[in-house]
């Protein structure tokens, strides 16, 4: 009988796997596109900075002259009062949402959307930024935290500076309980155990003693059975590259 895949137990829905939605108060996004504010400033005021358990980042709402208001990641260094500004002519400072195409290279930017116009989808965890490398007609280049270059639609909305949060993996979880808790708020599978830890009938790896159980054939066969199949699958290479 072949293994059952972790992917497989997520799939099911139990509450191991299962983030609480509860947790998720609110939809941290831009407020709607409107063909006719994004070429012109509009101002705003930040009313509020909060925290979200379901978040890393704190939020801040931000109610605009036009009486919209939005829910995003709060930028380092706002407090309550401060004014901030939407749209294409807006200044290039923390805290303003800017379409990608007016932005300077070299600015940090963060919660850049994918498409003009979905509310931001990538930099969004807290002490993340991206940086703009260049323009290319009518398409921007920028570099996310990974060190990837991605084009983007000149449209595309992001805001200034580098979220707010910083050090928060520098602080020690001291205990397991909290721990947990973490990984539950978010849906997490925790504690993960490592397969030469296991038994062989729970995992391709385990069996014997620990110290000694580190020669399994890597990579895996792509045509291996679904039980073997673990780490590097059917990989064109391995290790470090050489740079």
């Amino acid at each position: 009988m072949p293994k059952r895949l972790r992917q497989q137990r997520a799939g099911k829905g139990t509450t191991t796997f299962r983030a609480p939605s509860f947790r998720y108060k609110y939809k941290a996004r831009y407020k709607p596109l409107d063909e006719n504010e994004i070429n012109k400033k509009i101002d705003g005021k930040i009313i509020e900075i909060f925290n979200d358990t379901a978040r890393s980042a704190p939020l801040i709402l931000v109610e605009y002259e036009t009486g919209q208001q939005a829910i995003i990641q709060a930028p380092y260094g706002v407090k309550v009062g401060d004014k901030v500004e939407a749209g294409i002519d807006s200044d290039i400072k923390k805290g303003n949402v800017v379409p990608v195409g007016s932005i300077p290279a070299g600015t940090k930017i963060f919660n850049v959307e994918l498409v003009p116009g979905d509310g931001g989808k990538l930099v969004r965890s807290a002490g993340s930024f991206a940086r703009v490398v260049a323009h290319e007609k009518g398409k921007v280049i920028i570099m996310l935290p990974s060190k990837e270059l991605k084009e983007f639609n000149s449209k595309c909305r992001a805001t200034i500076g580098s979220i707010a949060g910083f050090g928060r993996k520098e602080k020690p979880v001291v205990k397991a309980g909290r721990h947990y808790h973490i990984k539950k708020a978010r849906g997490k599978y925790w504690p993960i155990v490592a397969g030469v830890a296991m038994n062989r009938v729970t995992h391709p790896h385990g069996g014997k003693r620990r110290s000694t159980q580190h020669s399994k054939k890597k990579p895996v066969s792509r045509r291996a059975p679904p039980g073997r199949k673990v780490g590097s699958i059917a990989a064109k290479r391995t290790g470090r590259k050489k740079r």
